[in-house]
């Protein structure tokens, strides 16, 4: 394993691990070839980011982890981000581990989480099927989007439950939704990700090795049942809070790319400077508008979330809302970020062994197909300020 530009520092909260997160950036970026060519994160990267801390963000305070809070989890990975987009993603799925462990009984997830650097995959939303059986469930169906696939520890997939072949309804009337979670050698991966972006995040489909899997109640939760004290717990959608820090670092990196490209680019026609044309500075500007707007309605919203978790204050609706589009609003923002340094480059941006910008362009026009960076959300905010008929939305916002 060749070691990182300088010593890592031990990773014991987050100023530890948000300097690892800039001591990795420059050595992630220098590894984005090797990292899309596998279409996963090499052994090598996955051994730097065990080591400095970043599958452990959400580890809680009472067994001696980090716990970071929602906006130093954003901080983190945007600087992650920075170095290579698929890297700052792998780490956002990856540290869910300490997500999951606070809706689990404490016993029950010392077991599944036996160290610190535990790392989380699997797709959340519930596409499976989990039958109810003395003690347990028997588990069925097909997932999407595991990412981290290739180094995770522990797989989760989100089903919905079902009891005599019936699905079994919660208390809001609405069919009941958990998340089984079993280690990683009971699923069946499919090498499935041949994709437009993010090719290093191993984002596999994956099913029950055999017809079924049996999973114990006890390693199965609910969003809506923490059994953990602390802030990272009191939402249901605290592992959506710290997404944002992917499309921003990628358009940060991106505009410090531009600049540095730009200001040593003459037009061959012209001879004049790039860096001296109105339309190259106009489109620089427009692009630090951009970020630094995205950006600051990101922390913002987090911020203020956070003040109201810790004095227990419920969220208004345009508090709410604020959360979602500010995440969707980052989104967004990067690609339209990218898209218009792309063409200020010109032609040198289509070379994807030459510069960042080919990878930067695929790899946002990809995460924007996520469902939180997809502008079809905004019809359930929408829906939530304008207090619409018969519209329930995501049970996330």
């Amino acid at each position: 394993m060749s070691a990182p530009p300088v010593v890592l520092q031990t990773p014991i909260g987050f100023d530890e691990i948000y300097a690892n997160a800039k001591t990795l950036r420059g050595w992630l970026a220098s590894k984005s070839d090797d990292i899309e060519q596998a279409r996963k994160l090499t052994p090598e990267v996955v051994g730097q980011l065990v080591a400095a801390g970043m599958f452990r963000m959400n580890m809680p305070r009472t067994w001696e982890g980090p716990e970071l809070s929602s906006m130093e989890q954003v901080l983190v990975i945007e600087e992650l981000s920075r170095g290579d987009a698929s890297v700052g993603w792998c780490v956002m799925i990856g540290c869910d581990s300490g997500i999951y462990s606070g809706y689990l009984d404490d016993h029950v997830a010392r077991d599944l989480y036996p160290h610190l650097d535990m790392v989380q995959a699997g797709w959340v939303y519930p596409v499976g099927r989990a039958e109810e059986i003395d003690g347990g469930y028997r588990v069925s169906g097909n997932w999407m989007f595991c990412s981290g696939s290739s180094h995770a520890d522990l797989i989760a997939a989100g089903c919905t439950v079902y009891r005599d072949g019936e699905p079994v309804l919660n208390e809001r009337g609405t069919p009941e939704w958990r998340l089984v979670i079993a280690p990683a050698s009971h699923w069946e991966i499919k090498d499935t990700w041949y994709t437009t972006g993010l090719r290093g995040t191993g984002s596999n489909d994956y099913t029950t090795l055999s017809d079924y899997l049996v999973v114990p109640r006890e390693h199965s939760f609910s969003f809506f049942e923490p059994k953990r004290e602390g802030l990272l717990w009191k939402k249901a959608d605290t592992l959506l809070r710290k997404m944002s820090g992917i499309p921003l670092g990628v358009a940060k990196q991106r505009i410090d790319d531009a600049k540095e490209i730009l200001a040593g680019k003459v037009d061959p026609l012209s001879q004049q400077r790039y860096k001296n044309q109105p339309r190259i500075k106009t489109a620089i500007a427009d692009a630090e508008m951009l970020l630094g707007s995205a950006r600051s309605y990101v922390f913002s919203a987090l911020e203020t979330q956070w003040h109201l978790l810790e004095k227990d204050i419920e969220l208004n609706k345009q508090q709410r809302a604020d959360l979602w589009l500010s995440r969707l609003n980052a989104f967004q923002s990067a690609r339209s970020i990218v898209r218009l340094l792309y063409d200020v480059i010109g032609g040198s941006a289509i070379y994807s062994r030459k510069g960042p910008m080919d990878r930067s362009i695929r790899d946002t026009e990809t995460m924007c197909q996520h469902m939180v960076g997809q502008r079809k959300g905004l019809e359930d905010i929408g829906a939530l300020l304008l207090d619409s008929d018969g519209q329930s939305g995501s049970p996330m916002i």
